[in-house]
Formats: C-alpha cells, sequence, structure tokens
C-alpha cells in the first residue's frame, strides 16, 4: 500500500506500507492448513514442515506420466528449494497441518538434505526389483516401517493411499496393484481396510518368497 504525502514545498513524497510489504511474506513459523488432495504453495526460498498428515511430491514426464519423488509424513522438510525437478509439486494425501520456514533462517540444512538423499536411495532400490509384487510387497513393508503405527494385527498404513498413488510410486498400473493387493490378502500378508488403509502383517511379509 502506497500513500502520498504533500508537503510545503510542493515535493511529494510516496511511503510505502511496511505492514502492507510484510502481509506479501510468509510468516516465520506460522502454520496453514490443507485439505486432502490440495497442493502446498511453491514459494521461493520457504520450505514447509508438516505437523500433522501425509504429503506426496511428485513431478510429470513430458508424456503426462507421473513420477513419485518422495512420501513425507510428521517432522519432515520439504520444498521446491530442495529439489531441480521441474514441475515439482507437493499434493496433501490426508488433511496436512505444516509450519512455513524461511530458508534464510533454516539452521538444519544438513539433516534434512540428508533425509531427502537416503529416501531416495531407499525407493531407487524398491523400485529396482523387476517384478511389481516384489516392489509392492517392499513398498508396502518400506511404509509400514516409516509411517506405520503400531496395531493388534500388525503396523497400520494410515495414510489414504489410492491404488492409483501406489501404481505412480512403482511405475505400475492402478489395475495392477488392485489384483496384486488381492492376492496379498488373501495369502495373509495384508489386510484391507476402508479409506485406504491397510495392515502389514509383519511376522509373515518377511517370509514373503520372493
Amino acid at each position: 500500500m502506497y500513500t502520498t504525502v504533500n508537503t510545503s514545498k510542493n515535493r511529494t513524497i510516496i511511503m510505502v506500507s511496511l505492514h502492507s510489504s510484510l502481509s506479501n511474506a510468509p510468516a516465520k513459523n506460522a502454520k496453514q492448513h490443507f485439505t486432502r488432495r490440495s497442493f502446498l504453495p511453491d514459494q521461493q526460498n520457504v520450505l514447509w514442515q508438516i505437523e500433522k498428515g501425509f504429503v506426496r511430491t511428485f513431478t510429470y514426464l513430458e508424456d503426462g506420466t507421473t513420477v513419485a519423488l518422495g512420501l513425507w509424513g510428521p517432522g519432515d522438510i520439504i520444498g521446491k528449494v530442495l529439489s531441480k525437478m521441474e514441475p515439482y509439486q507437493m499434493e496433501c494425501l490426508t488433511k496436512v497441518e505444516v509450519k512455513s520456514l524461511l530458508m534464510e533462517n533454516w539452521y538444519q540444512a544438513q539433516e534434512t538434505l540428508l533425509a531427502h538423499i537416503q529416501q531416495a536411495e531407499e525407493l531407487m532400490v524398491i523400485r529396482s526389483y523387476k517384478k511389481v509384487d516384489t516392489m509392492l510387497i517392499k513398498l508396502l513393508a518400506w511404509l509400514s516401517k516409516k509411517f506405520g503405527s503400531q496395531v493388534e494385527q500388525g503396523r497400520l498404513i494410515d495414510m489414504r493411499l489410492t491404488h492409483e498413488d501406489l501404481a505412480e510410486m512403482l511405475g505400475s498400473t492402478r489395475v495392477t496393484i488392485t489384483r496384486i493387493l488381492g492376492q496379498f490378502e488373501e495369502e495373509g500378508l495384508i489386510d484391507r481396510l476402508s479409506l485406504h488403509r491397510i495392515v502389514v502383517r509383519e511376522e509373515d511379509i518377511w517370509y514373503y518368497e520372493i
């Protein structure tokens, strides 16, 4: 907001409202809430620390194919500034609460970069298997260990991941993922619940024969 002031010597002074200029910049540590399937804003020099919920990051190929880049939960820090991918999308898988961090005030650079590198390596290994059922069982085991919560039957993955989401993570198709999940359930490796929740039976999954 600009204010024009006329002085006694016919000089005009343009004053800039400090409040207006600051309001356009993200407030340090300001918490924001986002609904499921909405996108975190791509703001320059701003990072997002996830307080609640889960977010997936992905990009697109020239033909429109979705390429999954990562899955993130409470405590993780994400942002366009951490990636060279273009475009770089941050989609909320659930209701999400995040805290904005200004890049210039960020002091945990090394830890966050290491976390991103480690996850990229883990997902690269999972996607290196030749068979989709092997990739999927490895992915479910990884998700249950990283994001799951302990329940009576095993580890609950409550991230609202659809079959399409899982397919995009592995470069497969929704139909194939649906078929294999049904196979896993018949074999007693998982239990499928409502709202795309999956319980991984830890004791059984380790004995799955590839």
